[in-house]
Order: C-alpha cells, then structure tokens, then sequence
C-alpha cells in the first residue's frame, strides 16, 4: 500500500529544484538592499509600521525586480565573495536609509531647541516613532515633515531611485567605501547646519521676549517671572509657528529635495572608485 502511494506521488525533476533554488536565492539577494534599506529609513524603519508589513513591502520589491533585474550568478562563488557581496548590499541599503534618517532628525533637533528655549521642553509625551520622550513641539515637526513627504510623493521618488539602483550599482560590483563614508559625514554636517536654519528665526524672536520679559520684571519685582513671563512665552512659541507654517513647510520641502539629490548622487558615483 505505502509504495503504490509513493507511486503516485509526481516526481520533480532535479533541474525545476534548481531553478527554484536559483530563484530563491536572487530573491534573497535583491532583498537585501531594500530592507536594509527599510530599517534604517525614517518611518518605515519605525515602530509605527508593524514587521509583518515590512517583510510583505520588503519581499514584495524583491519579487517586482526579479521580474527585470537578473542577479549574479552565485552557485559556484567562494563564500568569501558572498559574505563581501552581502555586506555591500547591506552597506548600501543602510546608507541610503541613513540619509533620510537624518533628514528627519534635522527636523527633530529644531523642535528640541525651539522646546528648550520657549520652555516647553518640559511637555514630553512617549514618540510612537522611536519608543522614547520627546518634546511635543519636535513631535509636531516632525508629522509636519512627515506629512509633507507623503503629500508630495517624496516617498515614490525614493523607491523609483533605490530600485533604479540596481541599474547604477549592481550587485556584485565593487563600490568606493570612501564614497559611503564621506556620504555620511556630508549628511551629518547637513543636520546642524539645516537645523540651525530652521530653529534661528523663531528662537532669535523668543530670545528677544525673553529678554524683554528679564527688563520687565527687573524693572518690577511685583511681576512674578513664573506666573507673567512662561505664559507670555508659550503664547509667543505657539503664535510664532502658527505664522511659520508656511516657510517651515518650504523649508522642510528643500530639506527633503536636497537628501533626494544625495541618494540619487549616491548610486551613481559609488561606483567609480571600482571602475
């Protein structure tokens, strides 16, 4: 009995496992850079999208590209060229995130300094992005630059340039490290110098009723500093960036432009060191 049921099961024949094998493993390696990528990219690398979504949008981009990329051939490749081929993937997938990362920890610096200065530091709440406290008014800028990088599509034209990388960078090609390292320190240098952008004119005017606020109630010790000057202060914070909306949004848009030019940039000069 148990070998007419063995009979009857359909045999697969060793080349169909193979190509499945094949498959399986381009479709490992196409993964690599684009969950990297989601890891270390603001929002999608947050604990605001659950894991089960990640792994579905990272497989899911795996499986698009598969379809029009054809991955190396790594069957008969020393393990030492497929370790260094992952790392590179991952290198790359981390870079890319990171870029966008500080982007949006530009943006938070701001609101932390803006908080700091206008007394509001003390308002914290839990950040559902990152798990940990942080001032209301970073958390404000921050869905402010989130917002406006989905309004605008921004989100596509990342995704359009990390998967046209493979285009650029493909995989298995050798890359300039030096090239992913200065990356890193041009964007690090980007956040204080865009945050300092951001915060001056609002924490230029606060420092100005702060110092307004300091005469008054050294020219008056009846005018408690507590019960007149905070109000005056928080008031002044909240009426200063209902009037900013609209160059903070302007701003934040040129922030957004300036790391997609970077990343895009990023893909098609890694490579010039290995050619």
């Amino acid at each position: 009995m148990d070998s007419i049921l063995l009979n009857s099961i359909p045999q697969v024949p060793a080349s169909a496992l193979n190509f499945v094998f094949i498959a399986l493993f381009d479709l490992l390696f196409l993964s690599l850079r684009i969950g990297a990528f989601l890891i270390a990219a603001p929002f999608f690398g947050s604990r605001m999208v659950p894991l089960n979504v990640r792994i579905i949008l990272i497989f899911s981009l795996a499986i698009f590209l598969q379809g029009w990329i054809a991955a190396p051939d790594f069957t008969n490749v020393a393990a030492s060229v497929l370790i260094l081929t992952i790392l590179v993937e991952i290198a790359l997938g981390l870079t890319a995130g990171f870029v966008f990362a500080i982007a949006f920890a530009t943006v938070s610096v701001a609101g932390e300094k803006i908080a700091a200065t206008s007394g509001l530091s003390f308002a914290m709440q839990v950040d559902p992005a990152t798990g940990t406290q942080s001032p209301i008014v970073s958390q404000f800028l921050t869905l402010f630059i989130l917002m406006i990088f989905f309004a605008t599509d921004a989100h596509l034209v990342v995704f359009s340039i990390l998967l046209e990388s493979y285009a650029f960078v493909p995989i298995g090609a050798d890359i300039d490290f030096e090239r992913l390292y200065k990356v890193g320190f041009l964007t690090s240098e980007k956040l204080f110098t865009n945050a300092a952008l951001i915060m001056l004119p609002i924490v230029g005017v606060l420092f100005l009723i702060n110092l307004a606020v300091g005469i008054i109630t050294r020219s008056a010790p009846q005018l408690n500093l507590f019960s007149f000057g905070f109000p005056i202060t928080i008031l002044s914070v909240m009426f200063l960036l209902f009037l900013a909306v609209s160059p903070l949004a302007q701003m934040f848009l040129e922030v957004i432009e300036n790391h997609i030019l970077i990343l895009s940039d990023l893909f098609q000069e890694v490579t010039r060191g290995g050619k």
